[in-house]
């Protein structure tokens, strides 16, 4: 290990490190790419101070590139929050992997000026370079995964927003499906319909598939898996919103819903459904019921 470098670095970090943090600091701040918007200068400032806090100290056991060691857990912990902070603040991955590159500079020119270029020095910077870059990509990882936790839990809520159980009549409950049903949204989708079910003790429901853009083989089935869970309950299901597009499709594929009653509209399987129950719907006055 080069001993006058490590001076001069046992220096910097520990005697001057109020001026890095300043320098640190000012360097951000006048970049043109602070982001005032998403951050406040005190809050920016605070960050600044712990990490250039546990850098001087972890640099201090650990003067090595291995930043997995458990001496880096504490910069690890500081870094996985300043992270998930700016993912929901919403900055930009690159931008926060920036926020420790941006500490290279001013580090870098208070070497220089406390040291004299030689070999030494070059080499320790290098050293020094690929700490900070792997703490910088240490911080996109997380930014990342917290990004992806957000994604998949904003994905749970739409799931549980686009499986609406609507009662449509006394004993009639409609289903309207938006979109690709997969297993995971199918189970969603039956354990709604089956509480509804349950809750209003209805004996029909419709399943309303005009806002599914395809039908093939996996849908069929899923469809099925729900009609038979429904059944199982005592309800008799009618699917509707069979477009001729769907229709060839499913002839091609070989696929084939069994006994279960298909309607091409909402309002072909809402008149069975009456029809079923025994219920006529006339005008009255020569006019429309709610006109």
């Amino acid at each position: 290990m080069p001993e006058t470098i490590d001076k001069v670095l046992h220096l910097i970090l520990e005697k001057h490190q109020e001026q890095l943090l300043e320098k640190w600091v000012a360097s951000q701040l006048h970049s043109g790419e602070f982001r005032s918007d998403l951050v406040r200068e005190d809050e920016l400032r605070e960050q600044c101070a712990s990490f250039v806090a546990l850098f001087v100290k972890c640099f201090s056991q650990k003067p090595d590139t291995d930043v997995t060691d458990d001496v880096w857990a504490p910069m690890a912990a500081l870094l996985t929050d300043i992270a998930k902070r700016r993912t929901n603040q919403g900055f930009t991955p690159s931008e926060t992997a920036t926020f420790v590159f941006s500490l290279k500079r001013p580090l870098f020119h208070l070497i220089k000026e406390q040291s004299q270029t030689d070999a030494q020095v070059t080499e320790r910077l290098w050293e020094i370079s690929l700490v900070l870059d792997k703490l910088g990509l240490f911080t996109t990882e997380v930014y990342l995964a917290t990004r992806e936790d957000v994604i998949a839990r904003q994905r749970e809520e739409m799931f549980e927003l686009s499986c609406p159980v609507v009662q449509l009549w006394e004993g009639v409950l409609g289903l309207p499906i938006i979109g690709t049903l997969d297993s995971k949204r199918t189970q969603v989708v039956m354990e709604s319909l089956l509480e509804s079910l349950s809750s209003t003790q209805s004996d029909i429901a419709i399943i309303d598939i005009t806002g599914v853009p395809v039908v093939d083989t996996l849908t069929a089935q899923h469809l099925i898996r729900t009609v038979s869970a429904a059944q199982l309950m005592g309800a008799r299901c009618i699917i509707s919103g069979i477009r001729p597009q769907i229709a060839q499709t499913m002839v091609h594929l070989g696929v084939s819903l069994g006994d279960v009653v298909t309607k091409s509209t909402m309002a072909a399987a809402i008149k069975y459904a009456f029809e079923f129950q025994g219920l006529e719907v006339n005008a009255k006055d020569n006019k429309y019921i709610g006109r």
